[in-house]
């Protein structure tokens, strides 16, 4: 396979990843909130270190933040085409943030984690500019996004996993609730469970192989490089002073297996309790259907949120 074939091919797999988010003209219209800002840089390594910011019209200050990270494989996304999902935060007294990362084509693991981070240090950092609480930022992500959340829930403070330089520094990247739809989490146990259930490979591209999301991330197929995928996997970092964790996942999903959430899930819930890690699986929904994209379930992660942050 040629370079520009290997380019095409990866990415209409993201295409189809970001177009499973049941992301329609019609849901992006549900809400019509402004931001108060857009394309703000929180750092200047690259033109996708950019965020959007949303203050809600009758919340209290300072204002409890959402994270709002974008899913497409790694590939492909954009802040804009999902904050209608994390806008539903606004009418409940939530500052809403979405932000940009380094893709897959142009920066590999762990840049886009450093990136999240980053925005994470930006928000406390322009805590009081805006009215934002600085002891209350949830992070809430979709597929690659839902990952990222998820990355930021479990490796906290790791200082390999945090590139200060971004800038400052002095601000933790510590996030205090983590609500991840339908995540990837153990990249290397992706392609055997769709083998015990019969699922079949979007485009004829396994996991494994080096035309798969996961493999442009680490920029090697995944299966040559253990050790530092690995370092790639959430679950490495689980540790009893993470956050409380809201994971949804589609029983239908062939995108990424369910099984990945709910082994993130009882790892969590080994270490942090039961209590603090709540797993919602869907019978006959798939990868990012319209089923996640309602009012009635934008609800279950806002009463989550609601329970840590307005007690």
């Amino acid at each position: 396979m040629t370079t520009l074939q290997y380019r095409k091919k990866l990415f209409a797999v993201a295409v189809i990843f970001t177009m499973a988010c049941g992301i329609s003209k019609g849901q992006q219209q549900e809400q019509q909130f402004n931001p108060v800002e857009v394309d703000i840089p929180y750092a200047r390594l690259s033109d996708c270190n950019k965020l959007d910011v949303y203050i809600p019209e009758n919340g209290k200050k300072p204002y409890p933040v959402i994270i709002g990270i974008h899913g497409g494989a790694f590939w492909a996304g954009d802040k804009q085409a999902e904050s209608f999902v994390y806008k539903n935060g606004l009418d409940r007294g939530y500052a809403v943030v979405c932000i940009n990362y380094r893709l897959s084509q142009e920066a590999k693991f762990p840049a886009q984690i450093h990136d999240v981070k980053a925005a994470i240090r930006w928000v406390r950092a322009h805590a009081k500019d805006y009215g934002f609480d600085p002891h209350r930022v949830a992070v809430w992500g979709t597929s690659a996004g839902g990952y990222l959340s998820a990355m930021a829930g479990t490796s906290g403070d790791v200082a390999e996993l945090e590139d200060l330089s971004m800038g400052y520094a002095d601000q933790s990247s510590r996030v205090q609730a983590v609500v991840d739809w339908y995540g990837p989490i153990n990249f290397l146990t992706m392609d055997s469970q769709d083998k015990e259930t019969g699922m079949k490979p979007i485009m004829d591209i396994g996991h494994d192989d080096p035309d798969s999301p996961e493999s442009a991330l680490m920029g090697t197929p995944i299966q040559e490089i253990p050790e530092q995928v690995a370092k790639a996997n959430p679950e490495t970092y689980i540790s009893a002073d993470d956050p409380p964790f809201y994971i949804q996942h589609g029983l239908a999903d062939d995108h990424v297996h369910w099984k990945q959430s709910i082994s993130l899930a009882e790892k969590l819930q080994h270490v942090l309790g039961k209590d603090k890690v709540s797993l919602h699986l869907w019978e006959n929904v798939g990868h990012g259907t319209d089923q996640f994209f309602t009012p009635e379930n934008y609800v279950k992660s806002l009463d989550f949120l609601d329970k840590i942050f307005k007690k």
